[in-house]
């Protein structure tokens, strides 16, 4: 560990990896509001973040634990829900006025085609513009959940002791609840 008269303790939230100081920084300076995306391995949440000398202010949220009041089933934490979250987050913060903000990944691994560029694309078709590189963005046969009905299938086929245990629900419905669910969120 550093000694001496001129080492600077780094801030708590540093020191703990929490934050990365400059990255915020950037994305204060920019002036707008800030989509702030986490991910745990069973749901996504994004919040509309705006700074305050005092402490960030979250003037929107969205969960995917929220899904379920609109009818989704499957599980909260894949590439889908993330989609309709993003959905979902979108439309509430155009019911505030905002029309417009900069992504906050925080310290998350920035992956192509992954669950927080799934919300991105959702809050992007809601009609919130956010500044982005279309190349990043999953594919439409991702975000449907295509890829997860054609796993389950051929994992029925191959083990179905193993599929029963990883699948408490019917996936091969699962682009047919998304669709029905992004027709209630845009709805209202």
């Amino acid at each position: 560990m550093a000694k001496g008269p001129k080492y600077v303790v780094p801030h708590r939230r540093r020191r703990e990896g929490k934050t990365d100081y400059r990255a915020r920084l950037k994305l204060l300076l920019s002036g707008k509001p800030r989509l702030v995306v986490r991910k745990s391995l069973k749901h996504i949440r994004a919040q509309i973040v705006e700074y305050d000398p005092k402490g960030d202010k979250t003037i929107v949220s969205a969960s995917s634990e929220e899904l379920k009041k609109y009818g989704w089933n499957a599980p909260t934490g894949n590439i889908p829900a993330a989609y309709l979250v993003g959905l979902l987050i979108g439309k509430k913060s155009l019911k505030k006025k905002i029309k417009e903000a900069i992504l906050d990944v925080g310290l998350h691994r920035v992956t192509k085609g992954s669950r927080i560029f799934a919300v991105l694309k959702g809050t992007l078709d809601a009609g919130l513009k956010v500044p982005h590189s279309e190349e990043i963005l999953p594919n439409e046969e991702r975000i449907r959940g295509s890829h997860i009905v054609n796993y389950a299938k051929t994992l029925k086929e191959q083990n179905k002791e193993k599929f029963s245990r990883q699948f408490s629900y019917n996936p091969e419905n699962l682009p047919q609840m998304f669709e029905a669910v992004k027709e209630k969120i845009l709805k209202g």
